[in-house]
This record gives structure tokens, sequence and C-alpha cells, in this order.
């Protein structure tokens, strides 16, 4: 017998096959302001109302008895189980009327990746002219020889949340959306290579199989994933306007709230920290930093209130843009107010101290105004990133490659994307600069050494202080077997995936070589063993742990742009790895050198050359005999604060 499914579960599937201008057409009784899919679940299909032209509600729960029986939505039992069973699907009486009225105004119908899918082959004549050519069994058959199920969900997240077969969704709509069938072929560049092939309006992959390798036709372009960040590029104008709207919908707490929870204070003097996001719920370096300077101002028995923008900014906001703020006090959200709130909440408050983490997303004259409230003038600007002297705070010209921050005049920055917004940044970060006495605090000397060359901000001081220091404690166990390579973190491009992928791929059957992934996310269909490692405050730890088990022989960390610090650096000579790297990865490069923990390779040829020859073997742990290390983490901000602070405290 057929079980009834959670209602979200059906609800995530029928959304993918529903067609609401179908629904809405044939049944117009619903009222324009009715949503069709809420419509459909809660009475439509117990109605025997029909959610697109290709199903029938009443004629499927007849020939299927034992739905009917349960008492299931009959187009959610299609999709996941009937289809897979070989039970009929019956077309909409109201599928002719529809198509009809549709032709009458020279529109197609839109019919859904699910939907296509879905559709029996029956009913496809009635749609001619409105639908895709069908897939045929030959095509299904050629693509499945290469295509690979376990890369195609792990790149598409989306449809394996949804349970669509990959395959199935590949043929019908995911080319036609870019997506890949295999990390070997790109379906953008062949259709860009091959116009003959884009106009003709056929699957690029199943062409090539076909016919297109015998031609001569290549799987992808040797342009590098540069081109591709190139091509998915997004103007910052459209990522200003997201953040917008996302803020225009946010509901601001009432403003009693916050003075009730300030109200319930431990003792002790107040330190104020402001950042990009919630360092409670995202995961990255700048979190994991703020988590240890909010835990040891706990251990101190002081009270922290953190303040980030509610919405995700790609720049700092300028004045008039409007901003809700998000509040920590202590770790916990006490709710989302305005600025001006903040202000009032704060205002009377003695001997506090601040620390600026970044200011993405937050207004200048906004953090001055809190700050003159809780009488702050002194206090601290960190540099996890550069966005004090650009917008793009990676200091990437158009996300692909390092500028070393050169005049904002300049011909380099004329030609970025991040070039017109550059004075923004310059200009609010200013304001702090002018109004307040900041000690400038820089993870590494490289980075406090670039930013004082480009920056025109006068600081009250500056001071180096690492997120980590090395501690020898003794030899690292022998590795074993072939020469093994990790990639630690997310993979993410711009911190050098596409190379580790590349490189895992060109060496697949070398004996000589592994590669192993050790993050939060797999991307499946690779050479690459992935282990599921998340460093998190109480697991500081994990990936110097994960890199140590599995006795990687070197860590490949290639940013493409200067890394302030690098945690994952640190971690891989902590656990006894070797660091490959980059000459523009800011502190990564300067570790590696400085320290003799690796090698920095002028580019992805070079890396390439050092497996190729087998040089790359001169790293491995048998060869160099590592130490172990442990890692004493900073406290941040709170190892800069007066003693006679923490003597009050």
């Amino acid at each position: 017998m057929a079980a009834k499914a959670p209602f979200h579960e059906v609800q995530r599937a029928v959304s993918l096959a529903l067609d609401a201008s179908f629904y809405r057409t044939v049944y117009d009784d619903i009222g324009p302001g009715v949503d069709a899919l809420r419509h459909y679940l809660l009475q439509g299909w117990r109605e025997g109302r029909d959610p697109a032209p290709w199903f029938s509600t009443r004629r499927y729960l007849e020939a299927h008895p034992d739905v009917a029986k349960a008492g299931g939505e009959p187009l959610h039992h299609y999709l996941t189980k009937g289809r897979s069973e070989g039970r009929a699907a019956f077309p909409s009486a109201h599928a002719a009327r529809y198509f009809t009225v549709r032709a009458r105004f020279g529109e197609a119908a839109r019919w859904s990746a699910e939907a296509l899918i879905a559709a029996p082959a029956a009913i496809r004549p009635a749609a001619q002219g409105f639908v895709h050519t069908p897939v045929t069994y030959e095509d299904r058959a050629l693509a499945a020889t290469e295509f690979d199920s376990a890369y195609y969900l792990g790149m598409n997240p989306d449809v394996a949340a949804a349970g669509t077969e990959p395959l199935e969704h590949f043929l019908i709509a995911g080319w036609r959306e870019g997506r890949d069938p295999n990390p070997r072929f790109s379906v953008r560049d062949y259709l860009e290579l091959y116009p003959d092939i884009s106009q003709a309006g056929v699957n690029p992959f199943v062409h090539y199989l076909m016919a297109g390798r015998a031609e001569g036709r290549l799987p992808r372009q040797d342009l590098g994933f540069r081109y591709q960040i190139l091509a998915d590029l997004v103007p910052v104008e459209t990522r200003v306007a997201r953040a917008a709207a996302a803020t225009a919908e946010a509901h601001l707490s009432r403003a009693d709230r916050l003075s009730e929870a300030l109200a319930r204070r431990r003792g002790g003097r107040l330190h104020l920290t402001f950042s990009h996001d919630d360092y409670t719920a995202n995961l990255g370096g700048v979190q994991l930093c703020l988590q240890r300077e909010a835990a040891r101002i706990g251990d101190l028995g002081r009270d922290h209130l953190h303040i980030y923008p509610l919405a995700p900014w790609p720049v700092i906001r300028a004045p008039g843009e409007a901003g809700a703020l998000g509040v920590l006090w202590n770790g916990r959200a006490v709710g989302t107010y305005s600025a001006a709130a903040i202000a009032e909440a704060l205002a009377g408050v003695k001997g506090a101290s601040f620390a600026i983490h970044s200011m993405l997303g937050h207004s200048a004259e906004e953090t001055l105004a809190i700050l003159s409230a809780a009488g702050l003038k002194r206090g601290f600007f960190w540099l996890h990133d550069f966005a004090s002297l650009c917008a793009g705070f990676h200091l990437l010209r158009d996300d692909v490659e390092d500028c070393a921050a050169p005049p904002p005049d300049s011909a380099a920055c004329g030609i970025c994307v991040y070039g017109p917004w550059r004075a923004r940044h310059l200009a609010e970060h200013g304001k702090l600069f002018e109004a307040l006495e900041l000690t400038v605090v820089s993870p590494s000397q490289p980075t406090l050494d670039l930013w004082k060359a480009a920056a025109p901000h006068k600081a009250a001081a500056e001071v180096v202080l690492p997120h980590a220091r090395l501690i020898r404690r003794g030899p690292a166990p022998a590795g074993e077997g072939p020469f093994r390579l990790a990639f630690a973190g997310m993979p993410a491009a711009h911190k050098g995936w596409p190379v580790f992928r590349e490189l895992a791929i060109r060496f697949a059957g070398d004996p000589r070589y592994e590669f192993v992934h050790l993050g939060g996310r797999q991307i499946g269909g690779l050479p690459i063993d992935f282990r599921h490692v998340s460093v998190s405050a109480e697991r500081p730890n994990a990936m110097q742990e994960a890199i140590a088990a599995v006795r990687a022989d070197a860590v490949l960390v290639w940013p493409l742009c200067r890394e302030t610090f690098s945690f994952t650096a640190y971690e891989a000579v902590a656990a006894g790895a070797a660091i490959l790297t980059n000459p523009d990865s800011g502190n990564v490069a300067a570790f590696a050198a400085e320290g003799r923990h690796g090698r920095v390779l002028e580019g992805e040829a070079a890396l390439t050359a050092l497996f190729e020859s087998g040089e790359a073997l001169a790293l491995s742990r048998a060869v160099r005999k590592p130490p172990l290390h442990e890692l004493a983490f900073s406290a941040m901000t709170v190892d800069l604060l007066a003693p006679a602070q923490e003597a009050a405290a």
C-alpha cells in the first residue's frame, strides 16, 4: 500500500512539475491572488483538478486504487514512485483546450524539467509545437556511457535535494541550464566553440559522444577556470540591489527588547564588535576569530555585544542606504534593530572597548553614532581582508587576478568591475579613521606592509598579531604508499579548488600519487578521496587532526587572492604536511618561504611540472621527516586590551 509522505516533501516535488499557467487557465475560479501550488495541494487535487496538461488526477487515482486508498496526493506519488514502477499517467481532459488558448495568443506552453521528464509519450503529439523534442532511448543510452551521476549531484545540490534522477534531469533540462555531465565535458564551452551545434538545438554532450569526438571536436575549451569566473561575474550593482531588497524585507524588533537584554549584565567592561555577518551561524576564518574573541571575553566575565548586517552586503553602505542590524548579546541573538535603536540602548555605557572586524554591510556614519553613544573613540580595526582599500576586498581584479591595490585613478581600476566602487570604500572607511583613534591589527607582516603602502588612512597605531603560533612537539609519523596531496576546506574557486581538481584528473592513473579532499562538502565523480571535516569553536583542531590522520605529504594552498593569514597553511604544517602555493597568495607564500615549510611555485604550469617530473616526491614525509606542532591560538582583540582594563574587569 502506498504511504503518505510529509507535506514539505510533497510540496517540493510537486512544485517542480505543477504548471501554474495551465492551472490558472483551466481553473479560472481560484482567483488571481491565490497561489496555484498551494491551492492544488490543499484542496485542488481532492476536487479532481489537474496540475499539468500531461497529468489527470482523477484518471491516475482510478487506475491505481492503492494510491487512492492511501489518501496521498497523486502527482507526488507518480513522480517519486509510480513512474519508476511503470505505472501509467494520463493527459488532462483540459490539455487540448489549454494548448488552443496558448496558441491563440501565439505563446508556447512552459514545461518544467520534471514535467518534460514525466510527460507520457502518448500526449506529446497533442502538445506538438509547445514542448522540446523528447529524448530518445538511443540518446539516453549513449549519454549514460559517460554520464557521471555522483559528479552531477555533487555539483548541483538543488537536483540532489529534489530527488530527481540525475541523467534524466541533465537530458531534459540540465544541459539547457549549462550543467555539465562529467568533469571532462563543458556544455557551455562546447556550444561556444561550435555555433552549428548551438543553432541546431541538440544536446551537446550527446552530439559529442555520437559524432563530435570522431570529428576532432574538443569537449571543453582550454581557457582555464578563470574564464568561467569572468563569465559568471555578477555586476556589483546587481549584488547591491539584491542586498538592498533583502534588507527592505527585514522586520525590526522592539527597541526595549535590546535594552532589556543589556540590563542583564554579567559585569565588567562591555566589549563591542562589528563584522559582516552572524559569526555563530556562518563558517569561515573571520567567524572562527570572532568565536575565539567572544569566548575569551566570556572567560573574563565580561559582556559582548556583536553587531552585523542582517542581509549580506558586498560593499560598505553609503549615506542614505537603509540597513537593518542584527545583534548578538553574549553569543545569543536578541533581535534586529536600526542603528539609532542600538545607539539609544548604549547611551551612558562607560569604559567599553570595541573592535571592527569588517564594515561590509555597515554604514560608517551609523557605526560612529553607535560608538559615540557608548563614549568610545579608541579601538581596534582588523585587517581580515582589504575592504578598507576597495570593494573588491580580496584585491582581485574582476575576481581572477591579483591587483596589489594600484592608485584609484589607475587604468587597472578603470577596467575592473570593482573600480567604480573603490572611491566609496576609501571615503567611508576614511570617515572612521578621521573620527576615531584606531589601532590597525594585522595577522601578518605582509598584509600590514601592503595596507600601509596603499591606504590613505592614518592609523593611531599598527600591530601584527598572528591568529596562531606553531609550537614544536615532536617528529611526525612517516607516510606510507603513494605521495598524498590534500586540499583542505570548501571547494571554492578563489581558494584554488579548480587547480586541485585538474591536478587530480590529470594524474588519476599515476600510481605515484593520491588526492584527498578534507572539507564540508563533497564534489562527487572525481578521482579524489573525500573526508568530511568541520572546524568549529568546539573542535578548533579538526582540520589539523584530519591532515595528520590521512598522513598528507603536502597540502595545496593555492588561493587566487592574497591571504592575510591562512589557518589552512598553519594547520598543514602543524600536521606534518608541506605547503604548495603560488606567489600571489600573500602570507601563505611568505610563511612557506620564510619557514621552509614548502614550495612557492610560479604558476599552475610549474605545479603540473612538479608532479609530472616526480620532483614533488621530494616533499614526501619519508624524505622530509617533518616535525609535528601544536597550534597556540590568539584570543584576538583581547590579547591587545590594556592590562589595566583586564584588571578592572
